[in-house]
């Protein structure tokens, strides 16, 4: 202790103690109750034993023990832990909920409540459990569909397309059905559609009920503006009645505009009855279900009044998110139109490949003739024996079963004529099941000199045997309800005399009527014709895993998603409906979860638009400078130092009117929609979809997308190159067009000066085109460098400044002034920062573009021309391609500048790079 501190005297602080012997004599009491202070000191003593003997964690007693001591077996044997926690540790054993093992949980019945409940909101497809074991689910258009499978399949599910067969569940996709007089059905559809693009409604193949069609569909009398979408459609073969009956198939993103439309054209505002989805549950079944989900994993007593008579819980089949109060047919009181929405009533399955038809063959087989009913009891199979006593309708199913055998002798779907159509009643399929997955294969042997298969490729399938019963509303809910059930299908199996032989279900067999539909497969270009062929299966509701388990067991691959997107890609057609406001908005996320260090600046990059194409900017800066320059007499360039030629051109000063900031896509709030192979587009205020498949945003979208098929052969014939043997000029003499000259193209510049046309690209070199990459105009340089070396992959583009470096750099201080502020300032409110500081900064990320865009086409050393709204390692093709559109004024500049042997030569970039790739570009009719 320090001099002339006491030991008694230490301790005025924390940890201390007060010394000196007059305090303690203070603080000390006289006296006590002894009983006062037993009992508080008592319930002291019993806080501390039942802390003690409690847990203070969630751990199990032998897991509070040394990890030395630790046992597997005391998880459940108590035996085997100290006998001092043993008692503990029954205890706790009896606090355990007993709840049932798995197999009781998993019971029919709350497996059935539980799948009921969760289709409440996004619709099931009936191969969803399936799907949801062996695939990545995801939640879109109203459904959960499957996206990928788990396992590694691409090269897989590519080898499938090609060689054998790949099975896809297009369920999902709408059907709506029309009926009424022909007459007036035409001359209402008439409307919506145009002879100009291709195939019409009235096309007579079609409109006979011999072949499916698909067209472009538009808001009344407004082509070539406001496409609607994409739809394939099916006409019922004529039977005698003045009514007929048409299906038009649509993807789900496109059903509510499209059925908008057919309602307004056929003048359809009063619902004839109110359609309710199977199966109809009573309100005590409601709210038995919702009690056995509740008591999920409890143990389940019956409590309603029938005991072992209650009813169990039934499957949805169909649609479980439709509401029973909600009209599902409408009718027109004035043109007697009346238009069903038969969505998920009618499953459809897709096969792709060459050896499609023989998994059919194999799978299938023609349900025979019955003239006597089963068991006079049920309904089963009672329409099919009254047809069977109609001699003409037998003729025509055994003609019908013929001609589906001979697709067993065919080498590939894409032999047939397009589109064919071919009626159906075939057994129950699960009867024919193999002991063990087997791969289907043709028999050419079998039909190698029939003359039969050869009438087949030449003449097609006849006009009547396109007839199906599955027209019939009524005979598919007959089949539906009729079906046999799976445990009875295994009961009677359980009693076969030789386990695994083939089960006879005799006259008890259900007969399910079906469509088969040709799928042709790629039909434009020249390079792999047919390829992607196959066959579209239609069934009836409620038979969906009895059709694809036996599809599995011939060995065929299943795609999802991502399958069907890829299969699109390789035919070098739009696919399904992307959301391009959507998709910027999970690019955007994507790249500002990254540190600023590793993130791609895209201003110095020269990349304007990284997440989103702006159409309707790009299309708006090739009119302008087709204005300002008043002809195509410049080079490719835009800046001055690149300009060498003569009068006006695109550089001039006169031009730079057209680079003024354009609020269309600053603002970006609108979608583009492309929807056909040469796509499409819609101007509405509402969200769209991009290409039929993919849609770019603006604010006024005054522009569309060429569908004419007159100018898009033009254009093709244009693009090819002379190439030494005068290909360019044998092609446009075979398609009978006419030479590029100005006579020609300057109508289609004046009548389409904002137009957009869908092309697909194929790189010369090495390189991956990726999404939203800028498709450009090379020079003359390049095109002269690439003449004198053949390896030359292309050019580079020269970095940018980033100019908006300095702008987000005073942001950061900004926020970091305002923060130490309000740290410094305690007690005070927050400071409220000035609204017009904030909006200046709010949008500020470093590496993006903030303004308002400049000229699109001229921001960067090359001429921009479109941009790639798909592009990845073609494995069809062995090289990277990609698809996209560009402009047509843009488009008719390039090839009139370029020399003949050069036609079509563009140049890639993709956002990220300042590489350019020299390809190919081509517009396939």
């Amino acid at each position: 202790f320090s001099k002339g501190q006491n030991r008694g005297e230490r301790g005025g602080g924390r940890g201390g103690w007060q010394g000196g012997h007059h305090n303690v004599s203070e603080e000390m009491p006289k006296y006590i109750t002894v009983s006062t202070f037993a009992q508080a000191r008592a319930a002291e003593i019993n806080a501390m034993l039942k802390a003690v003997s409690q847990k203070s964690s969630n751990s199990l007693v032998f897991q509070t023990l040394p990890r030395h001591m630790r046992r597997r077996a005391m998880s459940h044997n108590i035996k085997r832990l100290p006998r001092r926690l043993q008692e503990m540790a029954r205890k706790e054993k009896k606090e355990q909920s007993k709840t049932k093992c798995r197999k009781a949980r998993r019971r029919h019945i709350n497996l059935v409540a539980e799948f009921n409940r969760r289709q409440g909101k996004n619709i099931w497809l009936e191969t969803h459990i399936w799907h949801a074991k062996r695939f990545h689910m995801v939640k879109k258009w109203g459904y959960c569909l499957g996206n990928s499978p788990t396992e590694k399949s691409y090269r897989a599910c590519y080898r499938a397309m090609t060689r054998h067969c790949l099975l896809q569940d297009l369920s999902y996709y709408c059907c709506l059905e029309l009926t009424g007089k022909e007459n007036e059905l035409l001359k209402q559809l008439a409307r919506i559609c145009s002879i100009d693009t291709g195939l019409t409604f009235e096309e007579a193949a079609c409109l006979s009920g011999r072949f499916e069609g698909s067209l472009n569909l538009y808001r009344a009398d407004r082509y070539p503006e406001d496409m609607l979408g994409p739809v394939t459609f099916i006409w019922k073969p004529r039977d005698g009645s003045e009514n007929r009956q048409l299906w038009i198939w649509m993807h789900p993103a496109l059903k509510q505009d499209i059925l908008r439309e057919l309602k307004a054209i056929c003048q359809c505002s009063e619902p004839e009855e109110i359609c309710i989805a199977e199966p109809v549950t009573t309100s005590n079944q409601e709210e038995k279900q919702v009690e056995i989900v509740t008591s999920l994993g409890k143990k389940r007593k019956k409590e309603n009044k029938e005991g072992e008579k209650a009813v169990p819980v039934k499957k949805i089949i169909g649609d479980g998110t439709r509401d029973p109060f909600q009209s599902y047919c409408w009718i027109s009181q004035t043109t007697g139109i009346v238009i069903s929405d038969r969505s998920m009533e009618i499953l459809r399955y897709r096969l792709i490949g060459p050896l499609s038809h023989s998994v059919l063959t194999e799978t299938l087989k023609a349900a025979s003739v019955q003239t006597e009913m089963a068991d006079s009891e049920t309904e089963l199979n009672n329409w099919w024996v009254e047809n069977c006593k109609d001699s003409e309708k037998v003729s025509l199913h055994q003609c019908q079963s013929a001609i589906f055998e001979l697709l067993e002798g065919m080498s590939s779907p894409s032999e047939m004529p397009p589109g064919t159509i071919l009626g159906l009643t075939v057994g129950d399929p699960r009867v024919n099941l193999p002991k063990k997955k087997t791969k289907a294969m043709p028999d050419f042997e079998k039909y190698q000199d029939n003359d039969k298969v050869r009438q087949l490729y030449l003449k097609g399938v006849p006009v009547d045997c396109a007839h199906s019963f599955i027209w019939d509303e009524d005979i598919c809910k007959n089949v539906t309800e009729n079906k046999i059930s799976e445990q009875d299908l295994n009961h009677m199996r359980a009693q076969l005399l030789v386990p695994g032989s083939h089960l006879d279900l005799g006259p008890c067999e259900s007969k399910i009527p079906i469509l088969l539909v040709q799928q042709p497969g790629k039909m434009a270009g020249e390079d792999r014709p047919g390829w992607g062929s196959g066959w579209d299966i239609y069934l009836p509701k409620g038979w969906g895993m009895a059709f694809w388990i036996p599809l599995i067991y011939r060995g065929v691959r299943v795609g999802g998603l991502q399958e069907a997107l890829k299969h699109s890609e390789y035919q070098r057609i739009p696919h399904t409906p992307q959301f391009a406001k959507e998709l910027e908005t999970s690019l955007l996320e994507k790249f500002k979860r990254r540190p600023p260090a590793k993130r791609a600046n895209y201003v110095k990059l020269g990349t304007l638009s990284p997440f989103i194409c702006p159409w309707g900017q790009l299309a708006k800066n090739w009119e302008g400078r087709m204005k300002a320059s008043g002809g195509f007499v410049c080079p490719s360039s835009p800046h001055p130092e690149h300009c060498t030629t003569e009068g006006h051109s695109f550089c001039d000063p006169k031009a730079e009117g057209v680079r003024e900031a354009s609020p269309e896509t600053g603002e970006v709030e609108e979608t583009m929609e492309i929807t056909s192979s040469e796509g499409a587009l819609r101007t509405e205020d509402v969200t769209r979809t991009q290409d039929f498949s993919e849609r770019g945003e603006t604010k006024t979208s005054d522009f569309i997308v060429l569908r004419s098929e007159k100018l898009l052969m033009q254009l093709s014939a244009w693009c090819y190159p002379t190439a030494g043997k005068d290909r360019r000029i044998r092609l446009i003499s075979r398609l009978g067009q006419k030479e590029m000259t100005e006579d020609v193209f300057l109508p289609i510049l004046t009548s389409y000066p904002r137009a957009l046309v869908w092309v697909n690209l194929s790189l010369l070199r090495k390189g991956n085109p990726e999404l939203h990459a800028m498709i450009c105009i090379p020079t003359e340089d390049d095109l002269l460098h690439l003449s004198k070396d053949k390896l030359f992959c292309g050019p580079q583009e020269p970095k940018h400044r980033d100019i908006f470096k300095d702008k987000v750099r005073k942001q950061k201080e900004e926020k970091k002034k305002k923060k130490d502020n309000m740290k410094a300032v305690e007690g005070d409110p927050p400071n409220v920062p000035d609204k017009e500081t904030t909006e200046d900064h709010e949008d500020l990320v470093l590496g993006l573009w903030s303004d308002a865009l400049p000229d699109v086409t001229s921001h960067c050393s090359r001429t921009v021309l479109g941009y790639v709204t798909r592009g990845d390692f073609s494995l069809a093709a062995g090289c990277g391609e990609a698809l996209g559109f560009v402009s047509v004024t843009g488009l008719i500049y390039m090839l009139h500048n370029q020399p003949a042997d050069k036609k079509g030569l563009v140049l890639l970039r993709t956002p990220a790079s300042l590489q350019y790739r020299f390809a190919r570009l081509t517009i396939e009719v």
